[in-house]
């Protein structure tokens, strides 16, 4: 574990430290992208947002990687994303300035890009309407194209993507011309339950949710995404590399197909026509310049035998996520304790090298930290990905207790 947790620590200096030097090649390694793209291919192919939204650029860039800066940004515009995606609490409040210096300093390329942006209410939808302004102040903008609530979660809101609440303020947010698009986003171990309140409300435009593509055909989950979509409800999937991240990086039955094993990861995400981009952190310029390839070179669906070797080359592979279960969805009604939250906070610090994993880790309530109640091992091995749980929350209490 200590080679491990050491090498993680070691890409993410890597990432952060090789940065200068990637910016100041970055005129040259553009003009090479630019030559090797068609003109007309600028910008990466889109896609449907919904009933109610645009299209957007099918790979979206999150807003919490050590890389992030105006520079940052200036290479993905260059690679022709333009979807970008912050929140108030990404990189300790930092995030949302950097896209207002950037705007800034590109203030035509406003209109060009969707810009979301997040936020945590803790009582009531309506602390929406005040928390909007807030949010358009961090980013330098007098709008957003779309406004979530932040990582929604908790019995005590599962009502609310179907409360005449929340239903009034966002057709306030809407009114006001300070949002086109109100939702939230979810990780939670209750996604299928939002999601399905979501779809049984009929009034959100956009939902992004914590998304793999192995999900059972015909079970709970699918059910939910095709209610949700058939509400006309944009979908954005997260979370989609994080059971990628020990896989081997090439496979002989995908350079076949001319991927690497990561790009057939995003390829087998929009092979789902429900989903409309995938957000993911791009912690370097190299993962930008590979996902952006894997979406020029996206043209149809993954095929069966595709899936199932990346399916099985993930299961092999170390995880701390379950990349999303049935049996895990279902412990997660039995209890309070937060075995996906921690997942999670522990993927963060490993993976990511971010510290702020401590902080959400100590922010949780007691109960929801107390092993005393629940049989870890059982869930280890009712996991369908045999994520494994009593190790992982062994490893979060030596990092943050």
């Amino acid at each position: 574990m200590k080679d491990q947790t050491s090498s993680s620590r070691r890409h993410f200096l890597k990432s952060a430290v090789a940065l200068p030097v990637a910016l100041a090649a970055a005129p040259s390694m553009l003009t090479q992208t630019a030559a090797a793209a068609p003109a007309a291919a600028a910008v990466l192919p889109r896609r449907q947002l919904g009933k109610s939204g645009p299209q957007v650029t099918m790979l979206s860039m999150g807003g919490m990687m050590a890389a992030m800066s105006p520079d940052y940004l200036d290479i993905a515009w260059s690679m022709g994303i333009r979807y970008f995606d912050t929140a108030d609490c990404y990189i300790k409040g930092k995030s949302e300035k950097i896209i207002a210096q950037w705007l800034a300093k590109y203030p035509e390329r406003r209109k060009e890009i969707f810009l979301v942006s997040k936020d945590h209410p803790k009582n009531s939808p309506e602390e929406l309407l005040q928390m909007v302004d807030r949010r358009l102040e961090a980013c330098g903008t007098t709008y957003l194209d779309a406004f979530y609530i932040h990582g929604i979660s908790g019995e005590n809101k599962l009502d609310w993507p179907k409360s005449a609440a929340y239903k009034k303020t966002a057709e306030a947010l809407k009114k006001s011309g300070k949002v086109k698009m109100v939702g939230f986003s979810c990780h939670d171990g209750r996604l299928t339950d939002f999601l399905n309140a979501a779809a049984e409300g009929g009034f959100l435009d956009i939902i992004m949710l914590a998304y793999n593509p192995f999900y059972e055909k015909g079970g709970a989950f699918d059910k939910a995404l095709d209610a949700c979509h058939a509400k006309g409800i944009g979908l954005v999937a997260m979370k989609t590399m994080r059971q990628a991240k020990d896989v081997p990086k090439r496979l002989p039955e995908f350079d076949k197909i001319g991927l690497t094993t990561h790009q057939a990861v995003l390829h087998a995400a929009w092979s789902d026509p429900r989903i409309s981009a995938i957000c993911n952190m791009i912690d370097n310029v190299d993962q930008m310049t590979t996902s952006a390839a894997a979406a020029r070179s996206y043209k149809s669906p993954l095929k069966l035998a595709h899936l199932e070797l990346l399916k099985e080359t993930i299961l092999a592979g170390r995880r701390t996520m379950c990349t999303g279960c049935p049996a895990c969805a279902e412990f997660s009604k039995q209890t309070d304790f937060a075995f996906h939250d921690i997942s999670r906070f522990v993927t963060y610090y490993e993976q990511d090298g971010n510290t702020e994993a401590r902080e959400y880790y100590q922010a949780l309530a007691a109960e929801h930290r107390d092993t005393g109640k629940i049989d870890l091992a059982a869930l280890r091995d009712a996991c369908h990905f045999k994520t494994d749980y009593p190790e992982i929350i062994r490893r979060a209490e030596r990092y943050f207790a």
